[in-house]
């Protein structure tokens, strides 16, 4: 390994530098054709409408290993002691982060530092570990977007966590949200994040559903307190996915966690960290959760991947579908962007084993989401597709349409009116004017 000019003793990914930005008639896998982060599109940048974060997980600690077979990629940063792993592995996600370009990353407790069932041992190397991530932040600039807690890979939560039947298991995973929290405010982090990997049920035969939901709102509550209390000022994300591992999962979509949090006082503190894959998973599009988020007030931010229809399950691939990406950035512009950001909540195909690949999957979901911006930003703003949508609600906005919307109108009055207009005139929804009009733009140089 050469001497590293980023940030520890040693250079992780040699001959690799900054990636620049070269434009779109560029050939170069490590330049960026599309995302020039200081490009003002409107009126922020593209480093401030779409706050890029790369994850922890995916990418330093996932060796491509899938239910088939082991992992694929060597990492230069594996040592023979958990503890000397995660020391280097520090240094190496800095180093990325940094020649990459984002400004953000997002990790769970136990990417960051070795696991332990000791609760001390565990706290203890977790502490340590943060003490040297806040070194790195401090000297590569980029920060935390949001931090959270890993309450599915441990057997132990092989029933739940929050929602288990067993309070002992409760309990414990109190101790990693407490640690996750606390570590989060002590690198400045800018959320926290809950996925609720096994709040759920495999059968309802040996499942009391309401009390589990009543003690998962419980479990959120506290956590919220704790957090207010250590002067954590940032919002509780909620990330829903409707099952995969559980048979049925708690935060099922959007519309399921927006009810649930509204019928637990929940709203004013939490909102919704929407992921293209689990969006998909439950039988939606990935433009449909964030609109039914952004409508409820919730959408606060996005784990950006994608997922393969044929295979069916969280592939969790980079995004690089533009229709996707276009769709996205369509219903987060209109909501005046995100109190989060984007997060790489993705990994590199388990044939793809060079250390250079990590970087042209990143790439390629940072370019998809720009080109995405630009078009979005040039529908909304430069072209008649909102001009269009409005249109089609017009009746609404006057007479007694405008009366109707403001609940002044009763049902028998509805009914005189109707009586008195005839059969009402056929009106196309002009669907494949949309999509043209769409197309259109996304060809635009």
């Amino acid at each position: 390994m050469s001497q590293s000019p980023y940030i520890g003793s040693t250079e992780y990914f040699p001959g690799i530098g900054r990636i620049p930005f070269e434009g779109a008639g560029s050939d170069n896998p490590l330049a960026f054709k599309h995302y020039d982060a200081d490009k003002v599109v409107g009126e922020r940048t593209m480093r401030e409408h779409l706050r890029f974060a790369a994850c922890y997980w995916h990418t330093f600690t996932n060796a491509g290993h899938d239910p088939f077979g082991p992992g694929t990629r060597r990492f230069p940063w594996e040592h023979p002691t958990p503890m000397a792993t995660a020391e280097a592995r520090v240094d190496a996600a800095f180093e990325f982060f940094s020649k990459l370009g984002v400004p953000y990353y997002c990790f769970h407790d136990i990417d960051l530092a070795p696991d332990a069932d000791d609760i001390g041992e565990y706290e203890a190397n977790l502490q340590h570990m943060v003490a040297l991530a806040g070194e790195r932040q401090q000297a590569t600039g980029v920060r935390l977007l949001w931090g959270t807690a890993n309450l599915f890979t441990h057997p132990r939560y092989m029933n739940g966590a929050a929602t288990n039947p067993d309070f002992a298991v409760v309990a414990r995973a109190a101790v990693q949200v407490k640690a996750a929290l606390e570590a989060t405010v002590a690198l400045g982090g800018e959320h926290y994040v809950f996925w609720g990997g096994r709040e759920g049920y495999a059968s309802l035969h040996n499942t009391d559903m309401k009390r589990e939901l009543g003690h998962f709102a419980r479990f959120l509550t506290m956590a919220r307190d704790h957090g207010r209390s250590i002067g954590f000022k940032g919002k509780f994300l909620i990330e829903p996915k409707p099952m995969e591992p559980m048979k049925h999962q708690y935060d099922f979509d959007s519309a399921t966690c927006a009810g649930f949090l509204r019928a637990h006082g929940l709203q004013d503190d939490f909102m919704l960290n929407i992921e293209a894959n689990h969006a998909t998973l439950s039988g939606h599009t990935f433009e449909h959760d964030l609109q039914v988020a952004s409508d409820h007030g919730l959408l606060g931010s996005i784990d950006a991947n994608r997922g393969n229809a044929q295979n069916g399950w969280d592939t969790d691939q980079f995004p690089t579908d533009l229709y996707d990406t276009v769709g996205a950035m369509l219903v987060v512009l209109r909501q005046g962007g995100l109190v989060g950001g984007l997060n790489f909540d993705a990994k590199a195909r388990r044939e793809s084993t060079d250390m250079q690949d990590l970087f042209e999957a990143h790439i390629g979901g940072m370019d998809a989401f720009a080109r995405g911006l630009e078009v979005a930003h040039a529908l909304l703003h430069d072209s008649p597709w909102e001009a269009w949508r409005a249109g089609r609600y017009a009746s609404f906005d006057a007479g007694a349409g405008a009366q109707f919307a403001a609940g002044t109108l009763s049902l028998d009055a509805l009914r005189a009116i109707a009586a008195g207009q005839g059969e009402p005139a056929q009106r196309s929804g002009h669907q494949e004017r949309y999509e043209n009009l769409l197309n259109q733009y996304l060809l635009r140089a």
